[in-house]
């Protein structure tokens, strides 16, 4: 269980929340709703311990499975099934038993002996943990996120950033939790993994918080609201279901609207009162009591939301360049002796739209940072044509610096633009006053995401390489991302799982991953979208 007390949430001046208490208890089935910005990151992971209150607590009784949104692993030579393991110290057991296993071959008899009994004691302590039936259990959760055998038996560091993320869920539903902090959980998931993931929550007997633009995933899994109302500064909570809370909510706000507008009238009514009455020396008092009466009837009210802000987002408007900006030829890429693809071939042509597509671990993030020179091929050649500007947008934010500030990525993303345009558009994406010189390691998931497209604005590219450009976006944001794309006039080479953001493209091509196959758009192959 965990008791908040309390609390207050500040990022730099800006309170986001005050004074707010909660428990969170097994059966509690919580959404975490709010703008981007509004906290929710940040609250989740002041409720894991890994983030300070400015004032209040929080206490835990048991333990807690914390997803953040970009989850990190220290140490990328680690086997994923070991990570997996790892939730229920399983993994400590599971080496040491391989270790006697090469041993107990020796011709030395005393050696093999000696790990005759090292093998028995280190299967002991992996029965006492649960044994076969716990490891059997971890590979049906890694199976259910799309994870199979020869993904588990690879070293983290060989994976992408969509698979590291589900060996990290896996690892947090594996593990003996009393309750899970999941923020965007379904970030990098295919259509049944998601369906799975929906299942598995709303038969979840401890209690968790999820944070998640999946209006399905929400409608399905929740019996409670949580709404962080950036305005106010505070927490709603609605103890009934998603739909049931969209109508409360809608109530209640138009609740607050008739009293504060029945207040004001009366308020008016008073102040104007208490105006005459002051011309008269006899009633100076009755007339300081009445604006006191006044003032106190507007104190009392609640205030009423104001409308969430939405970036304004429009793509540049593409610099010149010649008929194909960017061509790549034979390109194959493997981590170790894991080969991803062979043989990939592509020519962007000027304001071309395509879309990669294939199934988790296919190499479709892969093949945009070869494109966009984060990582070298193995085989093969990327050629920038003439005049090509590429902007490329990292589904982990890569082309983020964390250590330094927003408005010094900014600076760095368009050295040549003034200080006033940069602040001009940062305002556009809701980064204004102090937060601009926020670190963006402190930035939520969906604040990085409008910063690392802000960075896309000024770029003038004319190819724009786009990796799950709709992840961590609330609606009103997504929908402004996807009217950048139907409109932009530059080429896109686009890997999603959002069919909405497929539509938007209206794309001419695809590629179709490991194989490489290059084929003309039907609407045969959107179905494969959510899938890959």
């Amino acid at each position: 269980m965990i008791t908040a007390s309390h609390l207050e949430v500040r990022v730099g001046a800006r309170v986001l929340l005050e004074d707010a208490s909660f428990r969170v208890g097994p059966g509690d089935r919580i959404g975490l709703v709010g703008r981007n910005g509004a906290g929710k990151t940040t609250l989740t992971k002041i409720l894991a311990g890994e983030g300070q209150p400015a004032s209040g607590s929080v206490s835990k009784s048991g333990p807690v499975g914390y997803l953040p949104q970009d989850p990190r692993t220290g140490d990328l030579d680690v086997i994923a099934r070991d990570r997996v393991l790892a939730a229920r110290g399983l993994d400590e057991a599971v080496r040491r038993m391989r270790a006697a296993e090469k041993n107990m071959g020796s011709t030395d008899p005393a050696e093999h002996d000696r790990a005759m009994r090292r093998y028995a004691n280190a299967e002991t302590a992996f029965l006492a943990a649960g044994g076969y039936a716990a490891e059997s259990e971890a590979a049906v959760i890694a199976a259910s996120l799309g994870l199979p055998d020869r993904v588990l038996d690879q070293p983290i560091g060989t994976l992408s950033g969509g698979q590291r993320r589900r060996i990290e869920l896996a690892r947090i539903l594996f593990g003996d939790n009393e309750v899970l902090l999941l923020d965007e959980p379904t970030n990098h998931l295919d259509a049944d993994s998601i369906v799975w993931l929906r299942d598995y929550l709303k038969n979840y007997k401890g209690g968790f918080i999820v944070i998640s633009h999946d209006v399905h995933l929400v409608e399905s899994c929740v019996n409670k609201v949580f709404h962080l109302d950036a305005n106010r500064s505070v927490i709603d909570v609605y103890n009934v279901g998603w739909k049931a809370y969209l109508e409360q909510r809608e109530a209640d706000e138009r609740r607050r609207k008739r009293e504060r507008a029945n207040a004001e009238k009366k308020a008016d009514a008073l102040f104007s009162q208490a105006d005459k009455m002051r011309a008269k020396a006899t009633k100076t008092v009755a007339a300081q009591n009445m604006a006191r009466r006044a003032e106190k009837l507007l104190s009392g009210l609640e205030a009423h939301r104001a409308s969430d802000k939405v970036a304004k987002l429009r793509f540049p408007k593409p610099a010149p360049c010649g008929k194909t900006p960017l061509m790549a030829s034979g390109l194959s890429k493997s981590y170790g002796s894991l080969e991803i693809f062979t043989d990939v071939d592509l020519a962007v042509d000027r304001g071309s739209r395509v879309v990669i597509l294939g199934l988790n671990g296919a190499g479709k993030t892969t093949l945009l940072r070869l494109l966009g020179g984060v990582e070298k091929p193995d085989t093969g050649a990327v050629e920038p044509g003439h005049g090509l500007k590429l902007g490329y947008y990292a589904q982990e934010h890569e082309t983020l610096d964390p250590q330094r500030t927003v408005l010094e990525n900014m600076r760095t993303a368009a050295p040549d633009l003034d200080l006033v345009e940069v602040r001009k558009t940062l305002g556009s994406f809701l980064f204004s006053g102090d937060d601009v010189d926020k670190p963006v390691a402190v930035l939520s998931g969906g604040e990085k995401t409008r910063l690392a497209l802000a960075t896309l604005v000024v770029s003038s590219a004319n190819v724009l390489l786009l990796d799950e450009p709709t992840n961590n976006l609330d609606p009103a944001s997504r929908a402004e991302i996807l009217g950048a794309l139907s409109s932009y006039e530059g080429a896109v080479v686009l890997v999603t799982h959002d069919e909405g953001a497929v539509d938007a493209l209206n794309p001419e091509r695809l590629i179709l991953l490991p194989d490489g196959v290059e084929d003309l758009w039907n609407e045969g192959y959107r179905d494969l979208v959510a899938l890959a």
